[in-house]
């Protein structure tokens, strides 16, 4: 079969199927299950003689809603908490994994220009960190201890302040995509120059390497969950200039949604950044090499794995058997 019969014979079916989940319009959940199947075995279909076509973005899309649909409607007793972060979140971020991609290029390209700022501008850096906290690092540098400023207070206050000021600026982040997305980039922008320039001042003074051994101890999942909130206020946005086939409003709901649920999941590596940054970090120039390099290589690889690697494996589980949502 061609696929302009194949997309026709099915476009209907799969128009009426994708109404019937946004709007909730299923009373038997069995009935979804078997409508379910039917678009993962045209998935299936299309994946194999329409290798290269647009439709097998739309099926996966849509194979990815219905099971989360199903997921919540089963009858039986779930964990929906484990279930949120287990399977809802890593589906969303499959659907949504170019915004995800997108975010980081953006962030890379943003750091960048604040390094290089700051590397042509030896006034940047006091312009955008202020001659206080300058002055501050420079007589930490010169005793010996570059990162003192993370080990001052106590570690309980360290903990909740930081913990409390990285969720803010996470959900500011994502409610500035209201905004068609530039309340999101303005977010990012600011936040990757100081990173850049930061980064790039402990470079020019011979001290990068102390900086990053302890910065990056709590900074892998801090930066790192950061990038995501702002991909999920890139959705907001996105949903508000490219409705799609849906209203304007409609679509803003839908992106508002998955924006929270995206926001929601990052909380826990939030908190986590906030302990280690209250209590660990300030301990770097006392623990060797080899733990302060192993705790950010495990912490990033934690991060990474959920948000760009366990998606896919989710993705691949639920088309490639169809009967995973009636076990």
């Amino acid at each position: 079969m061609r696929e302009v019969a194949f997309i026709k014979q099915n476009k209907e079916k799969w128009l009426s199927f994708e109404r019937a989940i946004f709007n909730n319009d299923f009373e038997d959940p069995d009935e979804l299950a078997s409508q379910y199947i039917h678009v993962v075995n045209d998935l299936a279909y299309a994946q194999t003689y329409y290798p290269k076509s647009k439709v097998i973005t739309y099926l996966n899309q849509l194979a990815a809603k219905a099971f989360q649909k199903i997921y919540k409607t089963k009858r039986q007793d779930t964990n929906r908490i484990i279930g949120f972060w287990k399977t809802e979140v890593p589906l969303i971020c499959y659907q949504y994994r170019k915004f995800i991609y997108v975010a980081f290029v953006i962030f890379f390209a943003f750091t960048f220009i604040g390094a290089i700022s700051a590397a042509n501008d030896g006034e940047f850096v006091r312009s955008i960190l202020g001659d206080r906290y300058v002055n501050m690092t420079l007589e930490n540098i010169e005793a010996g201890d570059p990162v003192a400023v993370y080990k001052s207070g106590s570690n309980w206050g360290s903990f909740i302040g930081i913990t409390i000021n990285n969720l803010k600026v996470g959900i500011i982040a994502f409610v500035l995509g209201v905004f068609g997305g530039l309340g999101t980039l303005w977010v990012m922008f600011k936040n990757c120059i100081m990173l850049g320039s930061f980064q790039y001042f402990f470079y020019e003074k011979g001290v990068l390497w102390e900086s990053v051994r302890g910065i990056w101890i709590h900074g892998a999942m801090e930066i790192f969950a950061i990038v995501i909130e702002c991909a999920a206020g890139l959705i907001l946005g996105a949903s508000i200039l490219f409705p799609g086939t849906y209203s304007r409003y409609t679509s803003f709901k839908l992106g508002a949604k998955t924006g929270i649920k995206i926001l929601i999941s990052t909380f826990p590596f939030t908190f986590s950044a906030g302990f280690l940054e209250g209590f660990i970090t300030r301990y770097s120039n006392s623990m060797p090499n080899w733990l302060s390099v192993g705790i950010i290589l495990s912490t990033l690889s934690l991060i990474s794995y959920y948000y760009l690697v366990y998606p896919y494996k989710v993705q691949k589980q639920i088309t490639q058997i169809p009967d995973l949502a009636l076990a």
